[in-house]
Parts: structure tokens; C-alpha cells; sequence
């Protein structure tokens, strides 16, 4: 009888060093949203790969940020947290930007771990000769034994050999989850944060910092076949909701198209309807609706 591996991996890195999209292509769906502004991932999201050799269970971290404020700190928190009982860590390195003084946190966070530590640098679709080099050369003094790969998790290029290399530092044991299983993630939470990721690349401003999605209903009528989702885009201020709203609800109408394809995955033969709506400090207000409009379409 085969004997089977299973173990659990954290990923961890600064913002945007693509950490989520790694995961996403691994586990060949959406689990960890993506989006180019910072601290995109507010939670340690689980994210499920399973072959013939075993299984790798992923945790998705808060990107590593140092900062006195209570928000960045948190976030800081929750990926140190997510070590303390894995089997490996994935190192995902931006090698774009030159290191500072939160990779050299990391590394030296990393350096004094018992596990194995497994260093990706990130983007080779965009990183020049030059600065691969340059991040090999910082990785092997600050982190000197640990193994270094080059990938792009955008465009699926390396992927395999991370996985090759994960699994050698996997322990023998029987599979956690199901094989069709890619996440630990409730319905709500993969609805709310498919909405979130469309509504921050829906906007440039700071507003992203202030976004949070509420699945207030998410109903299955089985005699219609039919799924019905409301959800609220809360914000901090008024002006904000005019921003996410957007002039004659444009915007609002534009998150709800790009966020209803995505959800509609997950239903994927189900009629889907879906009500989104944006709201203050989360009251909701009858005139609200005037100013916001509520987009419902349901669609095959």
C-alpha cells in the first residue's frame, strides 16, 4: 500500500508578494481574493492540494507588515501565529523591491524556526537577471541552508517544483480532508470576500483600507432552483459610498457584474440572484436605496 504524506504550510511574506495567487493557482480556484492593494487578506485562509503523493494544506497569511498601528499590527499578529503549528513555511519573496527592514523581520523570524522553511522568489515573469541574483544572494546570508526556488505564480511557472519541494518536507499520515476538498471556507465567507476583492479594484483611492462585505442572507430555493444572495458593502463615511456607489450607481452596478461571475462559479447550475447594496457604519437606511440602486438580475 502507498504510503501517503499530509501536512500543513504556512505562507508568509510581505504584501503583495503574491501569496494569494499562489495559492489560487495551485488549488486551481479562487480561495485567497487578490488585488493590488495592500493587506488584501485580512484572515489566515486555508486553501486544500491533494495528488497522489498526499495532501498540502495551505494557510494564507496577512501580509508581514511592521507597523505601530493597531490594524497593521493585528495583521502582523495572525501571520506569526499561523507558524507556531505547521509542519513548513513558504517564504513567497517580492524580488521587485529591494529588501527592508520587514524582510529582514521575517528572515530573521524565519531563521530561528525548528521547520522547514521554503524560499519562493516571486514575479520571474517580470524580475530581471539582476535582481533574481540579487534576492538569491539576500536570501542565502540571511537565511543561509534554506532552499531558494524561482517561480511566477501568476503565469503557473515554477509551481510544480515548490510543490515537488513541499512534499518532501511533508510527514507520512492519512489525508485530512476529502480529495475534492480545495478550502475550509463557509459559503458566506468565499461570497463576502469574492464581493470585497471586486469592490476594492473597483476604486483607487484609500477607501479599500475601510471595505467590509456582510452576506446577510444567502438562501438555496430547491423547487425554483435558485440561490438568492444579499450582501452590504459597508464603508466609514458618506462620501465613501458615493465613491463606491458611483455616478447613476456605476460602480456599484460594476462590482456586482464582476462579483456575480465569480459567485456563480460556486452555483454553477443554479440560477443565481444577487442583491448588493452599500451602506454606512452599517445602517442601512431607506433612502439609501435611492442613492445606491439595488442591481438584481438572475441569469441561467
Amino acid at each position: 500500500m502507498k504510503t501517503m504524506k499530509c501536512a500543513s504550510i504556512a505562507i508568509i511574506g510581505r504584501p503583495s508578494s503574491g501569496k494569494s495567487t499562489l495559492l489560487n493557482t495551485i488549488c486551481e480556484s479562487k480561495v485567497s481574493i487578490t488585488s493590488p492593494t495592500p493587506h488584501t487578506t485580512r484572515n489566515a485562509i486555508r486553501g486544500i492540494y491533494t495528488d497522489s503523493r498526499g495532501q498540502l494544506i495551505f494557510t494564507d497569511t496577512p501580509g508581514f507588515h511592521i507597523s505601530e498601528k493597531k490594524f497593521n499590527k493585528k495583521m502582523q499578529d495572525i501571520a506569526v501565529s499561523s507558524l507556531e503549528e505547521t509542519d513548513a513555511v513558504l517564504y513567497m519573496v517580492d524580488a521587485t523591491r529591494k529588501p527592508g527592514s520587514e524582510e529582514d523581520a521575517i528572515t530573521y523570524m524565519l531563521s530561528g524556526l525548528s521547520v522547514p522553511v521554503v524560499c519562493c522568489i516571486n514575479k520571474k515573469d517580470i524580475l530581471s537577471e539582476n535582481q533574481i541574483e540579487e534576492a538569491k544572494v539576500y536570501l542565502s546570508k540571511s537565511m543561509p541552508g534554506r532552499t531558494i526556488l524561482v517561480a511566477s505564480a501568476k503565469e503557473d511557472d515554477g509551481v510544480d517544483e515548490i510543490l515537488i519541494e513541499l512534499f518532501k518536507h511533508a510527514p507520512e499520515g492519512h489525508l485530512l480532508y476529502d480529495e475534492n476538498t480545495w478550502t475550509d471556507q463557509n459559503l458566506e465567507f468565499r461570497v463576502s470576500e469574492i464581493i470585497r476583492e471586486k469592490a476594492m479594484n473597483s476604486v483607487t483611492q484609500e477607501i479599500p483600507y475601510a471595505i467590509m462585505v456582510e452576506v446577510a442572507d444567502l438562501e438555496y430555493n430547491e423547487q425554483e432552483n435558485k440561490v438568492w444572495v444579499r450582501a452590504f458593502i459597508t464603508v466609514e463615511r458618506e462620501s465613501q459610498k458615493g465613491i463606491m456607489v458611483g455616478k447613476g450607481g456605476e460602480n456599484i452596478k460594476k462590482i456586482r457584474v464582476a462579483a456575480f461571475k465569480e459567485i456563480k462559479k460556486i452555483f454553477p447550475e443554479s440560477k443565481l440572484e444577487l442583491d448588493l447594496r452599500v451602506r454606512v457604519n452599517g445602517k442601512w437606511k431607506s433612502n439609501d436605496m435611492i442613492l445606491s440602486k439595488v442591481f438584481r438580475e438572475t441569469r441561467d
